[in-house]
């Protein structure tokens, strides 16, 4: 038997030079990027209620979050969950090198530099208490692919990967069926019989096939071991009956084509400054020229197949992008569940990478592919922090909100501690402007945009209970209703007015938002 270290350098030695590579520039790359928000403390609105959170989450089919999350244990510890959701997104890296037969250093690198930089991540780092979770149903989806490509039945391990990367987060579908189309379509140009090619291209759909039905069954055995059902929160209740109707499968078209072109033009994440339309202008620029060399090369134009496929390229990719949103058309599609479309910018790099050096006269293209990659890791990264920036200027505007707010709470006369406090929640814009100047760069990136971390009247309850020490009364959403619409709580001024604060039969109002009835 080997020695612990015999047996390291016996895995070592198994572990290709293009592997290690992926590995440590995703690490430390990731670890340059987003380092400010792993050492500190800063919660986002959903942050405030999940200091403990056990990531039971099945009633929105997240049957394996609980798992996936308890590595880190159930507390928000930014820097441990941090390191672990980076090792997985290296490993992500070095599974995508692999799968994409990247062999060029440069290359590798900026691949790396793409997947840690691309703003969905800063999104998702926003909400740290679930990061390390999510990175793993990234690593799993990856790897399916990667199983399937691999071995002839590689698509039975890659269809139990899928099934528990879609039961630890379902969006990251969409990069597993990217990644498998790209495959297809480098497996078509490969010198096969049609045979072998049809063969190979089927283990993609057996893979989804069975990934997906594992992880309905799951999810459906699990559901009434626990006595749950399916939450209406962001549709997922609809996953049943989707597309039942012949209406409703037009509209869920429709509404993922136009949010494809809307996202991808002007969501301003892919183009959110004259840096990183240039640079993705140019990479796109670079893969159509490679594409076009081969094309002639190979003489694929003279068969109608070529252009057949090319047609179904560009009506399938937008549904396949937004898997999610096809399914469930009502959903609130966060930036943190459009991780995929970093999936394009990553194969345009790596298709040119592959075949471009092979072409005639193509070098320059290669050339043009590294620097427009390289600018996207950069640009991507300042994006990042920018973004970082603003959640924490929001943390420290709702820490001294909060502290006067508090205080005119505790000198209301006729307060008492634990008297019950009706509050809304939101913050009033007109006696508190807004202050954001980050809008520009970050008005898409959810968690870290904006002026304040509170919305609803737990948001204040939490904030004040875990970051003043105060432990306050305040009363459920749904006992508001009534209060909300009283001419006590109508006549009072917002805070910080005089009136903001009032007891009324024996309930202290709190009024903060700015609302003229």
């Amino acid at each position: 038997m080997l020695t612990p270290t015999e047996a390291l350098q016996s895995l070592n030695r198994r572990i290709k030079r293009e592997w290690k590579i992926a590995f440590l520039s995703a690490f430390i790359l990731g670890l340059l990027i987003h380092m400010p928000v792993m050492l500190s403390d800063i919660p986002n609105h959903d942050g405030l209620d999940s200091m403990y959170f056990d990531q039971n989450m099945i009633t929105s089919g997240r049957w394996f979050l609980m798992i996936a999350c308890g590595f880190s244990s159930y507390y928000t510890l930014p820097w441990l969950i941090g390191v672990l959701g980076l090792l997985f997104l290296a490993l992500s890296a070095a599974a995508l090198t692999e799968l994409l037969e990247v062999r060029d250093s440069v290359a590798i690198v900026l691949i790396s530099g793409l997947l840690v930089s691309f703003p969905a991540l800063a999104s998702t780092f926003a909400y740290v208490f679930t990061l390390d979770g999510y990175m793993l149903a990234l690593f799993l989806a990856i790897l399916a692919v990667l199983f399937t490509k691999k071995k002839r039945l590689g698509f039975l391990g890659g269809g139990i990967c899928l099934a528990f990367s879609m039961g630890t987060y379902q969006a990251y579908v969409s990069v597993a069926m990217l990644l498998s189309i790209y495959c297809i379509l480098m497996t078509l140009m490969d010198t096969l019989t049609l045979r072998e090619k049809l063969q190979k291209s089927l283990r993609y759909l057996y893979m989804g096939l069975l990934g997906a039905g594992m992880y309905y069954v799951i999810l459906q055995v699990l559901l009434r071991i626990q006595g749950k059902e399916l939450d209406t929160y962001q549709g997922i209740n609809t996953l049943e009956s989707a597309g039942a109707s012949g209406e409703g499968l037009m509209e869920m078209l429709a509404v993922s084509y136009r949010d494809f072109g809307a996202f991808s033009l002007k969501g301003n994440v892919l183009f959110n400054g004259w840096i990183s339309a240039a640079a993705i202008i140019i990479l796109g620029i670079s893969a159509a020229w490679t594409l076009t060399a081969l094309c002639l090369r190979k003489k694929w134009w003279k068969n109608p197949a070529f252009f057949v496929i090319m047609a179904l390229l560009a009506a399938v990719l937008p549904l396949v992008t937004n898997a999610i949103l096809f399914i469930s058309p009502d959903l609130t599609y966060h930036l943190l569940m459009r991780y995929q479309w970093v999936i394009y910018l990553i194969v345009m790099t790596a298709f040119v990478s592959r075949y471009a050096k092979a072409l005639p006269g193509n070098g320059a293209m290669q050339w043009c592919a590294l620097l427009g990659a390289g600018a996207l890791v950069f640009h991507y990264g300042v994006t990042d922090n920018i973004g970082y920036s603003n959640l924490e200027k929001r943390y420290e505007k709702t820490y001294a909100y909060c502290v006067r707010l508090l205080d005119r709470i505790e000198q209301t006369e006729g307060y008492y501690q634990g008297i019950p406090i009706a509050i809304v929640g939101v913050v009033g814009d007109h006696q508190f402007p807004l202050t954001d100047i980050t809008g520009d760069v970050t008005s898409n990136m959810i968690g870290l945009n904006g002026d304040s971390l509170l919305y609803t009247s737990d948001n204040y309850e939490a904030f004040m209970k875990n970051y003043l020490g105060a432990t306050l009364n305040f009363l459920p959403a749904q006992a508001m209703e009534d209060i909300y619409e009283s001419p006590e709580y109508v006549e009072m001024e917002s805070f910080p007015g005089k009136t903001s604060t009032k007891v009324v039969d024996g309930i202290l109002y709190v009024k903060t938002e700015n609302v003229n009835h």
